[in-house]
């Protein structure tokens, strides 16, 4: 229709505009090369992609006697070493990730996480008690005092911070 109405004499974005259609929508339709995708945000292979091939030499390097129980930040050193060069650190990490080989792959036991003791809440006074003990230095070498801090009452901020103190000992 649109091009019957610019036959006829008509602008195209006259007749776009009747039927609702914006002229460069049209314009694309009628020069459309699909020879590439041309959205700015579309998803492309990257031309240096690793093959299945190449892939799979690096998990079977990793799974090898003598890296079987190293992380890759240690595994491509050593092959850079010897002249061998199967792809970066960041390229083994994804790789193991991706076929789930990225996990403590040391004889030794995975650390184990620590869990945060529970916090000790006041809500009254002489509920909870807390001490410290600091070593004083002095003018003679080799000489200090032990300073014993005890605090009570921490449920009061004013008799935490001024905290009772006393010099229980010297040692030579």
């Amino acid at each position: 229709m649109i091009n019957e109405a610019q036959a006829t004499g008509a602008r195209q974005s006259q007749a776009c505009k009747i039927i609702g259609l914006n002229s460069k929508t049209i314009q694309r339709w009628k020069y459309n090369d699909n020879t590439h995708d041309k959205r700015l945000n579309a998803q492309r292979a990257p031309k240096n992609k690793l093959t299945d091939l190449e892939r799979q030499r690096i998990i079977n390097v990793a799974n090898e006697a003598t890296y079987a129980n190293l992380p890759p930040n240690q595994i491509v050193p050593i092959l850079a070493d010897k002249g061998i060069y199967l792809g970066s650190e960041s390229t083994f990490y994804r790789i193991l990730k991706a076929h789930k080989l990225l996990n403590h792959r040391q004889r030794s036991k995975p650390c184990q996480k620590v869990k945060k003791p529970k916090a000790l809440v006041a809500t009254g006074p002489n509920q909870v008690y807390t001490w410290d003990i600091t070593y004083l230095p002095t003018t003679v070498k080799g000489l200090f005092f032990y300073l014993y801090f005890i605090w009570l009452w921490t449920f009061s901020v004013e008799k935490l911070l001024a905290g009772r103190y006393m010099i229980m000992s010297r040692v030579p």
